[in-house]
């Protein structure tokens, strides 16, 4: 079995051997962790748009907000979760090695806690050229070297899918194809798929600000794909994305798809439209999302800093849903 801990000259491994996985074909899982490595209670948190950058920056206003960021690393340690699932944009520029050293010393407390992590790729991870991104990616997650989508079996009941939204998802892509053969031979005990990536595939439509972030035909070829095979598949979907510097929630034709864009990132004002399931005005959203694995049921919990500008940070669970189990 293979037990993914992704690292950066940094090894989030400890607790297991971390290894490289091994050429599978296309309907296997990328990744697996076994079900006895998880916890009683498996949780998995997805978030996104961290953009780690030199938290000195004089542009960081319009960058990322450093005390955010490192709050956010901290309290996920706290929660010790079985896996985390980032939708990307984790440097705010791929091709700048020291924003990846940035990662590397601001998420020492997920080394600590030997936390596994699954990042996506982001437009950002790109910022400055393709090639170049590509490299200082797999040099910090060597364990992905040659993918750029990836599939992790955690246990028996969930399924982790980080894709790729700058590569193509429309009909007979080859990502689109890959998908299709993963979520194809899934084993009938799998009750759950967490699928994350950057661009989201849903979100509220954007008629004044942040208008270029609104879905684009890339991605609604997924929401279509996925529209055409949940009703009858046997485990029920959720998509997390970023890209949005803020948090959104709808349901279309019962797969629930999310914007998680709270991980630091310059937040992003969003005009809520009525198909939107959260209509809290509250901004800025810095946060994260835990999902729970229930017996019968996934529970989904949104996490929000109260007052980014209190000197004392208080956590508020800002948004709660169940996803039963078909």
């Amino acid at each position: 079995m293979n037990a993914l801990r992704l690292s950066l000259p940094l090894a989030f491994a400890a607790s297991a051997i971390a290894q490289v996985a091994t050429p599978q074909p296309d309907s296997a899982p990328t990744f697996t962790v076994p079900a006895s490595a998880l916890s009683r209670h498996v949780t998995v948190i997805a978030y996104g748009d961290q953009r780690f950058h030199d938290p000195n920056d004089p542009r960081n206003a319009s960058i990322a907000d450093p005390r955010m960021r490192l709050a956010l690393v901290k309290r996920i340690a706290e929660e010790h979760p079985d896996a985390v699932q980032m939708s990307g944009d984790v440097p705010y520029k791929g091709t700048d090695p020291a924003d990846y050293a940035t990662f590397a010393a601001e998420t020492a407390p997920w080394r600590d806690a030997h936390l596994r992590v699954y990042p996506a790729l982001g437009n950002h991870e790109f910022s400055g050229g393709e090639a170049e991104g590509l490299k200082n990616w797999w040099a910090a997650f060597p364990e992905l070297k040659g993918r750029r989508y990836y599939s992790v079996l955690l246990g028996d009941r969930l399924s982790l899918i980080q894709l790729d939204s700058l590569s193509d998802l429309k009909p007979n892509s080859p990502q689109l194809i890959w998908l299709s053969q993963q979520l194809a031979a899934l084993p009938a005990s799998v009750d759950f798929v967490l699928i994350s990536l950057h661009h989201p595939p849903v979100a509220d439509i954007q008629t004044h600000l942040e208008v270029d972030h609104n879905p684009r035909p890339n991605e609604i070829a997924l929401r279509d794909f996925l529209s055409g095979m949940a009703p009858s598949f046997h485990a029920a979907i959720v998509v997390t994305a970023g890209h949005i510097h803020n948090y959104e929630r709808s349901v279309v034709d019962g797969v629930t798809y999310l914007v998680s864009g709270g991980g630091g990132a310059h937040p992003y004002f969003v005009e809520r439209t009525p198909t939107d399931l959260y209509q809290d005005p509250n901004f800025p959203v810095f946060h994260y999302i835990r999902f729970e694995l229930g017996e019968k049921e996934l529970k989904a919990t949104m996490f929000k800093v109260e007052d980014p500008t209190a000197p004392v940070l208080v956590w508020q669970e800002k948004d709660f849903f169940t996803i039963p189990k078909k």
